[in-house]
């Protein structure tokens, strides 16, 4: 890592350091996320059973993910807080280690999952075609499960250098290439253009983006081996290597409860998705929909929370608190600002929004529902997003048992129960999902507040 960029986190201008680390991030997770994007796209115009599966079966894909993004945090914030140290030999000790564990776990994760597919989409209810679509589109999602967990440790080693430019354009050039797949392996006669493809449906649009994560994978480790930052690939880290005690203990610690948060939270939506259900096809589709422009309204906020991850690791590793809350509150006023505008803008504009993924009548059930659920979440998107800035606080910390506390007591303590409350207990049918979601996003991020006031957080992990 060059030196201008370490002595920029540790002593330079804040709103610089956050605006240099955290614009690739949100380049990079606004390239992720047209991965879904564009399946969902494309699936939409098969019809609403496809484009619901996609959403339908997200959570359980993320449900064998969690152990990958838990190892990513832990590597955020331990080679952080050494680089803080200036212990890079203990740095590349712990990278060496976290993607050995990554690979070994990723590996058995594809095989369960895959052979367990269709018991667990039975098990969440899904019936008729949106359980035909589910299954087949959750089997052949599994096989990139290798290859996300890898390209996850990849993107964190980097992040946690503050650099992120590299993996920006390595998801840059995938996801075209995903975009260009989706429709050649979805249809036979591909819509606008009339090319001949190869009409796989759902399964195409699984398979093409595990080629385009593995290709990410591929690109992601050859740089990792040849960069001439602090941290390279250790060849023998893909095979096998001796893992240490004190080592795999102190990951332990920081991965296990991001991983229990990560995992609560995926269980919890798998939940919710049964519940959203027992609504119909149309609610599902609705769900889906919104969620995929929220997750597009949360990009800059979260790519900020994750750029202050490492810029709050390497300020803890270097024993300067005073930074560290400095960097905590003008990253708040930026979230809240930008917040502000993006949900007015996006209110004024919905419906040209909800129509770009599926063109139903704005009369229709379907749109009215999108429309409740849309207007919801723009309405409390400042406390959602200041969520964003609550786990980087955390994680950079090294206190992921923060992170996994606000996690499992959003969805479990507050947005599960009130879903039953209100579908049992008042006639607010589907408009009680929406209610829901948008009363946790705020009482999480009040809490999250009170446990930042407390000061809890200020110990790290070394």
């Amino acid at each position: 890592m060059k030196k201008d960029r370490r002595e920029l986190i540790l002593n330079g201008n804040i709103y610089r350091a956050i605006a240099v680390i955290s614009i690739p991030i949100i380049l990079n997770n606004f390239i992720q996320q047209l991965y879904s994007l564009a399946d969902a796209f494309w699936l939409g115009k098969l019809g609403t059973a496809e484009f619901a599966a996609t959403s339908f079966t997200w959570p359980v894909i993320f449900l064998f993910n969690s152990i990958g993004i838990g190892l990513s945090i832990a590597a955020i914030s331990l080679i952080s807080q050494l680089i803080g140290m200036d212990n890079v030999k203990l740095a590349q000790k712990y990278n060496d280690t976290i993607i050995n564990i990554s690979l070994y776990f990723s590996l058995i994760f594809m095989v369960v999952g895959y052979f367990t597919a269709e018991a667990i989409v039975t098990m969440m209810g899904a019936t008729g075609d949106l359980h035909i679509f589910s299954v087949e589109y959750l089997k052949y999602s599994y096989f990139g499960i290798p290859f996300i967990f890898l390209y996850f440790i990849y993107a964190a080693i980097f992040q946690a250098q503050g650099k992120n430019s590299i993996p920006t354009i390595i998801s840059t050039t995938c996801v075209i290439l995903n975009m260009v797949l989706n429709p050649f392996f979805i249809f036979d006669t591909i819509p606008i253009f009339g090319f001949t493809g190869l009409g796989l449906g759902v399964k195409g649009a699984a398979i093409a983006t595990v080629l385009t994560q593995a290709l990410m994978c591929l690109f992601g480790f050859i740089h990792l081996r040849t960069n001439k930052d602090l941290i390279k690939l250790n060849y023998e880290s893909l095979f096998y290597i001796k893992w240490e005690k004190q080592v795999v203990k102190k990951i332990y610690t920081i991965a296990t409860p991001a991983v229990i948060g990560q995992m609560g939270t995926a269980a919890g939506f798998i939940i919710l998705n049964s519940f959203i259900q027992s609504y119909g096809t149309d609610t599902v589709a609705a769900y889906g929909m919104v969620n995929r422009i929220s997750g597009l309204l949360n990009i800059p906020p979260g790519g900020i929370g994750s750029a202050i991850t490492s810029i709050i690791g390497q300020n803890i590793g270097s024993g300067n608190i005073k930074r560290v809350k400095e960097t905590f509150k003008k990253a708040s006023i930026i979230v809240v600002i930008m917040s502000i505008i993006i949900a007015i803008i996006s209110y004024i504009y919905r419906f040209q929004i909800l129509r770009f993924f599926i063109d139903a009548p704005l009369d229709s059930t379907l749109m009215k529902e999108a429309d409740t659920y849309m207007a919801y979440t723009l309405i409390t998107l400042v406390m959602l997003n200041m969520f964003f800035i609550y786990q980087g606080l955390f994680q950079g910390s090294g206190n992921a048992k923060y992170s996994m506390f606000i996690d499992v007591l959003r969805l479990w303590v507050i947005r599960i129960p009130l879903l039953f409350f209100f579908k049992y207990f008042t006639d607010l049918a589907a408009t009680g999902i929406w209610l829901a979601m948008s009363i946790s996003n705020v009482m999480i991020s009040i809490i999250a507040h009170i446990i930042y006031l407390r000061g809890n957080w200020m110990n790290g992990s070394f």
